[in-house]
């Protein structure tokens, strides 16, 4: 099960007080009255959206190995991995905190999408992007997501070991020039409390390979 989270604050909508039975030229005022004030509530409304509420995305929140349909797209967390180092077909990467590695698939609904690199959020509400030593191309977002056909694919971040309990992984849609209010995104729980990050944390691979076999 998925629910869905609206973040900017929800504006009170104005209400008109019941009237009592009239004529049917009263009832066609009284409409007329109601249509004026639901209008203006409507502008009043707009005019108290701040830029950040107008922009603010639409979040669709879900559990590992759920599927969390944000509407125009679905995002499935399959599993995550730490590691001390990545191995691509021309180096390897090593880094004195942790890479973890997070495998998703994905599907759209009507047309093909790209991903965007997703952000990691932590218990402490701190936001660390996908890492960018690993090349895009070795990524999800590298693919199409096509409608009702899975894609799957993996991406990286580089975090110290602390933030890892209470973390959160938010998949969306790549930057756009266009403002586009209330943008879709899933945000999925890795499921880590203290014990289980911890865990984690203290038995990383020493190298994950993303080298195409």
């Amino acid at each position: 099960m998925t629910a869905t989270e609206e973040r900017p604050p929800a504006v009170p909508a104005r209400r008109g007080r019941r009237t009592g039975r009239g004529s049917g030229g009263s009832r066609l005022l009284n409409g007329a009255i109601g249509l004026l004030l639901v209008g203006g509530a409507i502008g009043l409304q707009t005019l108290y959206l701040s830029e950040n509420d107008y922009t603010a995305p639409l979040t669709y929140v879900g559990d590992k190995g759920a599927n969390v349909d944000a509407g125009r797209f679905t995002v499935r967390l399959n599993s995550f991995a730490v590691a001390k180092a990545i191995q691509s077909s021309s180096k390897t990467m090593a880094t004195d905190n942790l890479f973890l590695i997070v495998n998703a698939s994905a599907k759209s609904s009507l047309k093909p999408y790209h991903l965007g690199q997703p952000v990691l959020l932590t218990g402490d509400d701190r936001r660390f992007a996908a890492t960018d030593r690993v090349d895009s191309g070795s990524t999800l977002a590298a693919a199409w997501v096509q409608p009702d056909i899975w894609v799957s694919g993996a991406f990286f971040f580089e975090v110290p070991a602390s933030v890892l309990p209470g973390a959160r992984v938010v998949f969306g849609l790549p930057p756009s020039a266009l403002v586009e209010p209330y943008r879709p995104e899933v945000e999925i729980d890795l499921g880590l409390d203290e014990e289980g990050a911890r865990k984690l944390a203290a038995q990383p691979q020493d190298v994950y390979s993303i080298v195409k076999k």
